[in-house]
């Protein structure tokens, strides 16, 4: 029970987070008029804050010192990006919950008991009945957006995009009650899956940042070319012969983590005209930090 029990809280820790700023994003989209959207928002936020806080209260001592390194669960600016985008919506983030993650120390020789898997067990139920409902909810807003019926500041892209990220998030959960681990997904698999969350990243980049920011959005937009160059690149490819494919990935993906985080510091130090929520920022670098340790994964893995 050991892998199940550093992969869930590891799943939660990166996944957990993100579905509360999903929430959070929602929230701070919909117009005044739309008290029942919002007050819904605000409810899945609030739920997975709290499973957030009990994640990282169980987790202290027993996740990896990979996923601790890897900038995926917070960065240097998650702190001062929860407090702007506080200030700036008014919307509650209990900003302790970062204070306790930068305290996080990983496990060296971790201890399984029936009771540390109990806690698991209904942390992970806690979460799954959380994601469903939110799932559900997201679907509500793409078909009530793309029918005019609904408006928000959030493009119909970007609610199928975070869409794909909770049922992933939630077939990694079914995958962790049912079998007590996560099935690798073959290279191709992550490649194109996560390729695409890139490629929207640089779509969304592109088209929030203030039209007198030629260089970078020309740059948002190169980013968002090669990665639906590489998306193309991937479906052609056997399995079998993904290496090369895969290092131009990575090279792509660190270079772009670079973009992000140099980003994610103008927006933060207000140098950088935009309507992008500084959370959100920090948001899309986190991910590139997790997808970056997934293939550095695979390129260990063959060497």
């Amino acid at each position: 029970m050991k892998e199940y029990v550093i992969l869930s809280l590891e799943t939660h820790l990166f996944f957990g987070r993100i579905m509360k700023e999903h929430s959070l994003f929602l929230l701070a989209g919909f117009p005044a008029k739309e008290t029942e959207f919002i007050q819904r928002a605000d409810r899945f936020r609030e739920e997975f804050e709290n499973g957030l806080r009990r994640t990282v209260n169980l987790a202290n001592g027993i996740v990896s010192q990979s996923v601790l390194n890897s900038g995926e669960i917070v960065t240097e600016f998650t702190q001062k990006a929860e407090c702007q985008t506080r200030d700036l919506t008014g919307i509650s983030i209990d900003m302790k919950i970062t204070e306790a993650e930068e305290q996080l120390r990983a496990g060296n020789c971790v201890m399984v008991n029936r009771q540390i898997v109990s806690h698991i067990r209904m942390l992970n139920r806690q979460m799954f009945n959380s994601l469903n409902g939110l799932i559900s909810f997201k679907e509500e807003i793409l078909e009530k957006m793309t029918r005019c019926r609904l408006y928000t500041t959030n493009y119909p892209l970007l609610i199928e995009h975070i869409l794909r990220e909770a049922k992933l998030y939630r077939q990694n959960i079914l995958e962790l009650e049912k079998r007590g681990r996560i099935s690798i997904p073959d290279v191709k698999e992550l490649e194109l899956f996560w390729n695409q969350i890139m490629m929207e990243h640089a779509q969304f980049i592109r088209g929030l940042l203030d039209p007198t920011e030629c260089e970078l959005i020309e740059t948002a937009n190169e980013f968002a070319k090669d990665y639906c160059h590489l998306l193309e690149e991937a479906r052609k490819q056997d399995k079998k012969v993904m290496d090369a494919l895969t290092e131009m990935i990575l090279q792509t993906t660190k270079q772009y983590q670079e973009f992000k985080t140099a980003g994610t510091e103008g927006i933060t130090g207000c140098k950088i005209r935009s309507i992008i929520l500084p959370l959100l920022a920090d948001h899309v670098l986190r991910e590139a930090n997790h997808y970056l340790r997934m293939l550095e994964h695979v390129q260990k893995g063959r060497d």
